[in-house]
Formats: structure tokens, sequence, C-alpha cells
């Protein structure tokens, strides 16, 4: 079952993340018109190491919520983790299980998933903006189950933050690490590849990551109720997402690159 939240003001929120919203400086579009009173599916694209962007997204729909927290779902790596597990679960992520995501849309919570989960994560060189959805369907087969409106949503600027040196597919073709993986029997924690993280720099040879501006964008509700769970449907409606999300980010890219010439002069040299 979902942990219960402790409720937060949005004033302590708001504290919380003073520091980020200063270096990233979000912003968001089409969150004016989420009627959030009625409960939704949000869907998005996974960032790279998907954790820079997310508490700001989660924190935007806090405060348009009323301080009513949408919940997210997390891959299973997340939980195995004691103290990281901990502070998730206080933000109001919960395991991304289906019988989980039942009872919080039974209980007419808004919840808000990745598709492409860790793999989506784990970027490789080539999957900047990209999404990694393999066959999943089931974030649609849950939203029609419970007439649920799916909200697209999508994110930009975190892809940017670093420059990948060795991604998945380097590690794996290295003699060294097939040797240790093999040794160790690591091929099915790893997944087959699928949560090997990239190696990357962001500013300069560090990890500290370049202070990009973050740009989020909300879409317009896909109803699902009275659909049914066909699997033509299943994928009209997940290209439908899909195509909603990508469309959002052609337009916050060519939005970004006007307000770069409006972005100070350190932040440009950095980025």
């Amino acid at each position: 079952m979902a942990q219960l939240l402790r409720p937060r003001s949005i004033a302590e929120m708001q504290r919380r993340y003073r520091f980020g919203r200063w270096y990233f400086k979000p912003m968001f579009f089409g969150s004016d018109q989420l009627d959030l009173s009625r409960p939704a599916l949000f869907v998005g694209n996974h960032t790279l190491y998907g954790i820079l962007d997310v508490p700001y997204i989660l924190q935007h729909l806090y405060i348009k919520n009323n301080g009513k927290s949408v919940r997210s779902l997390g891959d299973q790596a997340h939980f195995s983790v004691p103290i990281w597990r901990d502070a998730l679960q206080a933000n109001g992520m919960v395991l991304g299980d289906p019988a989980v995501c039942d009872a919080l849309m039974e209980a007419g919570e808004s919840v808000l998933v990745f598709p492409g989960g860790a793999r989506e994560v784990m970027k490789r060189r080539d999957e900047k903006q990209q999404l990694v959805w393999k066959q999943r369907l089931g974030f649609v087969r849950i939203a029609i189950k419970h007439g649920y409106d799916i909200i697209p949503f999508a994110s930009l600027g975190p892809d940017e933050c670093y420059d990948i040196l060795l991604d998945a597919n380097d590690i794996q073709h290295n003699p060294i690490a097939q040797k240790l993986i093999s040794t160790l029997h690591l091929d099915e924690a790893l997944r087959g590849g699928d949560v090997i993280p990239p190696i990357s720099r962001g500013l300069g040879p560090t990890l500290i990551p370049r202070p990009q501006r973050f740009y989020a964008s909300f879409g317009e509700r896909i109803p699902t109720a009275g659909l049914t769970a066909d699997t033509d449907t299943l994928w009209a409606v997940r290209e439908q997402v899909a195509a909603s999300i990508y469309r959002q980010l052609g337009e916050m890219n060519a939005y970004r690159d006007e307000d770069r010439k409006h972005w100070g002069w350190l932040r440009r040299k950095l980025t």
C-alpha cells in the first residue's frame, strides 16, 4: 500500500527547493489549464539520471493542487537503497506496481509515471530527449481500467546538464566489464544492461550539473473513459500520448532558443 504522507505547507516546499529553483530557474507551461480537482494520470519523459527535474515538477503540481501531492511511481531499485528510499517516499513516491497504482486510483489520487522507467534514465549518447518505452502499454491499460484522463507532460533541460563519456553500450562491450559482469553474475541485476548508468561529466570534469534552465510543459487531457483495453486501442492511446510529449519538447526547444538570449552571461558561458 502507498505510504501516507505528512502534509507540508507550500511555504515549506518553497524553502526545500529554494537553491535548485535559483540554480535551474525552472519554467512551466500549460499548468494554468490543469484542473487538478479531477484526478489524472500524468505521463512524461524521463530525463538523464531522472532526479534533477522531478522534484520541481512535483513541487509545482503540489502548489497548483493547493498542497495535495501527485503520487509518483518509482522503480523497484529505489526501494532497495536505505535513506534514499525513505527520502523519496517522504516526498510521495510509491512503488511502481499495478496493485499500488490501482489503490491510488481507487482513492481518487492523481498519479505520475514515466513509462520508460530506469532504462530511459540510463540514456545512451543518441537518446537525448527520446522516449524509450519499449513495448509498454500498462500505463494506458490502467488509465482505461479506472477511466482516468491522461495528461502528457514534457521536461527539457536536464539531458543537457551532462555530457555522456561512456554509456551502457560502451561498458558492455568492454572486455574487463564483460568479465566482471559474468564473474559476479550481474547480468540479471543489471537487466541486461538497462540499468547501467552512463559515466558523464557536468561542469568541467565534475559531476556538478551544468546550470541549464529547466522547462516543463503540460499538455491537454486525453480521456480514456469508455475505451476498451484491446491492443489496437492501447497502442493508439500510447502513440497519442507520445506524440503530445514530442510536440511539447519541440515547442519548448523553440522557446529555449529565444529565451537563451535573455539568460545571464555566466549561465550562457557555463552551458
